[in-house]
């Protein structure tokens, strides 16, 4: 992967031992090689890799960088964005200021904590229904297929207005989306992105024609100062919240029941006071959270950090969750408190890239894990942690499947 001592031989950022348990790896990367060049073995690309806590805040308000693949030169953007379409890359991940801080107010007009706030006795239906479903099937459910899946999936479907109908076709596009890079990967998702943006163009039709009560509606018809989010805009920016309204929260739930599991004194201690169960999400963002690498971010000058000379033009990550496990801004961070705090993580990204969906996150996860305390008092793992399987993919860290028993 690198001819850098960090890896041992045939070892990579993706093996599976190192997906099932990646601790130990960040913690010498962050003492060793805070600036590690990484090689992505399956799409033959290499990025810089940063793992300390100061330099993934840092990085949000450094000026030497760019999120906007339309200041890089082609060749730079055709290798690392090639495969996707124009049209849904233009969303708040993919711009820099002051497109950002434009694009940002018109969306935060319409997608307001209040409107999350109001959707909380529709999730609380919904996360009954699906644990109910869970109780039918008895000891062995899959959580994550169960529960942790459908949850977001219905819930972001609902709020932009995606009619129920189409759920199951939202969600294998989506899976495609988020399907580990590959060569042939490529194409599937190419292929995915088209049917995504031909759909979007119709419901965005009838939704000018017809407005509902959803968001999509109300995106289409926020305005600041007579101005509005462009057609390419707009069909981002849903991109941006159905796909990481989906899989994020369905790897947050199935890593958070986890390391409950794991923890049993910590799960005592919710038993025992509810109360505690906001700052014990909170703690699993942190501690065991989706987000591993960020999104690619590029150099616009020749640069350095912590030594390491950074080429103009070469793709910079920072690893959320090597950061929260640092000792020098979290004390005792290789323990899981579900009281902690404070508890500054940035497992929601910092900054002007704070993740936009991060109170419908924290409500579906606050929700889902009130009904499991309630209903699941004998709770447990139906298999021994160590068979439990990770996905191949740095960019979401999740479990391929979380069977429970109780």
């Amino acid at each position: 992967m690198t001819a850098s001592p960090l890896f041992a031989e045939g070892e990579t950022l993706w093996s599976p031992h190192v997906r099932a348990n990646p601790f130990p790896l960040y913690k010498r990367m962050r003492e060793e090689f805070p600036v590690a060049r990484i090689t992505d073995p399956q799409l033959g690309m290499h990025f810089w890799l940063l793992t300390r806590y100061d330099d993934v805040i840092s990085m949000v308000r450094d000026p030497r960088f760019t999120q906007d693949p339309t200041r890089l030169p082609e060749a730079v953007r055709q290798r690392f964005f090639g495969h996707k379409l124009r049209s849904l890359s233009r969303h708040l991940l993919t711009v820099d200021p002051p497109d950002h801080t434009r694009m940002r107010s018109l969306v935060s007009k319409v997608f307001t904590p209040r409107r999350i706030e109001e959707l909380r006795p529709r999730i609380t239906a919904i996360c009954s229904e699906l644990l109910e479903n869970l109780k039918a099937q008895g000891s062995g459910a899959d959580f994550l297929k169960v529960l942790a899946f459908p949850l977001p999936v219905i819930v972001i479907a609902e709020l932009l207005g995606i009619p129920s109908e189409d759920r199951n076709q939202f969600r294998e596009w989506t899976q495609t989306f988020f399907a580990p890079p590959s060569k042939d990967s490529q194409e599937k998702a190419r292929e995915a992105y088209q049917l995504f943006f031909k759909y979007l163009e119709e419901l965005f039709e009838r939704r000018r024609q017809q407005p509902q009560d959803d968001l999509i509606s109300a995106l289409i018809a926020v305005q600041e100062q007579g101005d509005r989010l462009s057609a390419e805009e707009l069909m981002s920016m849903v991109f941006l919240l159905l796909v990481g309204g989906y899989e994020t929260t369905a790897h947050l739930l199935g890593n958070g029941l986890l390391e409950l599991l794991r923890h049993p004194e910590q799960f005592q201690r919710l038993r025992e006071n509810r109360a505690l169960i906001p700052s014990a999400v909170e703690e699993m963002v942190r501690y065991c959270g989706t987000f591993e690498l960020s999104i690619l971010r590029f150099a616009k000058e020749d640069l350095e950090l912590h030594g390491q000379h950074i080429p103009a033009h070469e793709a910079v990550r920072v690893n959320y969750l090597a950061a929260d496990r640092d000792p020098g801004a979290f004390s005792e961070p290789d323990r899981f408190d579900v009281g902690r705090t404070p508890n500054k993580h940035v497992g929601f990204g910092h900054g002007i890239h704070f993740c936009l969906g991060a109170p419908l996150a924290r409500l579906e996860a606050v929700v889902a894990f009130e009904l499991l305390l309630e209903r699941f008092p004998e709770l447990r793992l139906a298999t021994e942690p160590e068979k439990l399987v990770w996905r191949p993919s740095a960019q979401a860290r999740g479990l391929v499947s979380l069977p429970l028993a109780f």
